[in-house]
């Protein structure tokens, strides 16, 4: 074969069979070949070009390994944020946070509260991931407790601040209470609040079970509580601004007894358990006495609990009725007449035997058409002229509502999800009758509060 067959200048090309190495050393048997001088290489080229192409795998095996590093940590943290484990950045949701609570997601309930050890109830709260602090933790988050926000019967509470800058309010539960005691309203309340989630519910954000220190989290609420926000009159609060509250507070307690897994009955419903936030959303908070309750429990339950002047009848006749969420319900009637008056219910110091008790008063001026009097009254504000229908039919829907709420036997009051649609406008409010005959008895009521009061409340749509 021709050398210019390959287009090369050599003589005769080298056999297939003949290797370089043989070419160089001049092997006697081989062929003789024609080799450039430019074609061979030294050892050590040889050497670096292996080199080079190492090197050049390697780099793309870290970029590899570097890149698969980066996918495992996005994972991860889309598993953490879709899963819900405990992170310190909380941010205040308002209404946009959700207020569906799955059926995998349930309660515990009083009885596991009750007979667990406080040991075997944290372990329990930690798979749900609420973040634990420790007392050291609190203590520098608050100043040491530098700033009180309020006290109660279970302990006080102390404005703090997280490492991320989200205000918080520490209820730190009073040990003087004895140890069992204060486990059980720690137990209550986290074990309340660890799965709810709703607009109208403060939020838990953490607890600490420490040696000396029983405390429990939750976010700050700028505006305080529902009370100090009402009662103080010297601002004036519109029909709007009054409506929304009772609105959000109703909503609040339609999801702690229907939209549940567990009802849940909250048994202090009163101004200073709502506390409103920078936009006056209201949330209800304090679930120390709360009861979780399976749906086929609710009805075995005989207890006194929760606050004089919001209680229901069945609950100071203890023994006489079952407890249900209806005693909750008529905590709300009673927390509606402070909403429409901006007053305490009971005034002493009103200058009118008649005036001293609120709700009384409310349902004398019902009767009489005059309830733009008792806003008149009551506020210290004049009403304008313009606004004046608009308070007369807030007014009226919101007294209407409080009455039926309050009706003497359970079967009577709406449940929570009829006074949220009552007051959103979207059902038919029926004639209220006297609801107060077993504490203020009257001739003219008696008779339509004998033949109606024990009868259960039938609602039409408005349409």
């Amino acid at each position: 074969m021709s050398s210019r067959f390959f287009g090369s200048p050599f003589d005769s090309p080298c056999p297939p069979s003949s290797s370089v190495m043989e070419l160089i050393m001049g092997n006697k048997s081989s062929t003789h070949c024609i080799v450039p001088k430019n074609s061979l290489k030294s050892d050590s080229q040889v050497m670096a070009d292996l080199f080079s192409s190492y090197l050049t795998i390697a780099l793309a095996l870290s970029v590899l390994s570097i890149g698969a590093i980066f996918v495992k940590v996005y994972l991860v943290y889309k598993c953490i944020k879709e899963k819900g484990l405990p992170s310190i950045n909380v941010k205040n949701t308002g209404h946009g946070m959700a207020a569906e609570l799955t059926a995998a997601a349930p309660l515990l309930p009083d009885s596991i509260i009750r007979n667990t050890t406080i040991e075997n109830f944290l372990d329990e709260i930690a798979r749900e991931k609420p973040i634990r602090f420790t007392s050291l933790q609190l203590e520098g988050y608050t100043q040491r407790r530098s700033a009180e926000l309020g006290a109660g019967g279970f302990g006080a509470v102390y404005k703090g601040m997280l490492p991320n800058g989200l205000d918080v309010a520490v209820k730190v539960l009073d040990e003087g209470k004895g140890d069992e005691v204060t486990e059980q309203q720690f137990m209550s309340e986290l074990g309340t609040l660890w799965r709810t989630n709703h607009a109208n519910l403060i939020r838990l954000i953490g607890y600490c079970f420490d040696d000396g220190m029983r405390a429990l989290v939750y976010e700050f609420m700028a505006k305080r509580s529902l009370d100090k926000y009402l009662f103080d009159r010297k601002h004036a609060v519109g029909s709007t601004t009054l409506l929304a509250i009772a609105v959000g507070v109703a909503r609040g307690l339609r999801y702690l007894h229907d939209e549940c897994q567990k009802k849940i009955i909250h048994y202090d419903v009163k101004a200073g358990n709502v506390l409103l936030d920078d936009s006056l959303t209201p949330k209800l908070t304090d679930f120390g006495i709360a009861q979780l309750l399976s749906r086929a429990d609710a009805a075995s339950v005989h207890a006194a609990r929760g606050t004089f002047g919001y209680m229901a009848p069945e609950l100071i006749r203890v023994g006489t009725a079952p407890v249900t969420e209806m005693c909750d319900v008529y905590s709300f009637g009673m927390l509606l007449f402070e909403i429409i008056g901006r007053r305490r219910n009971m005034d002493n110091g009103a200058t009118e035997e008649s005036h001293r008790w609120l709700p009384l008063l409310a349902w004398s001026m019902y009767e009489d058409g005059r309830l733009l009097d008792l806003v008149k009254e009551c506020h210290h504000h004049p009403v304008a002229a313009a606004d004046e229908e608009r308070w007369r039919e807030t007014t009226e829907r919101m007294c209407k509502v409080a009455f039926l709420c309050v009706q003497e036997q359970p079967e009577a009051r709406p449940t929570m999800s009829m006074v949220v649609n009552m007051l959103e406008g979207h059902l038919e409010i029926p004639p209220p009758v006297y609801p107060f005959g077993w504490m203020y008895p009257s001739h003219d009521h008696e008779a339509s509060r004998s033949d109606s009061a024990s009868e259960p409340l039938i609602i039409s749509i408005d349409t």
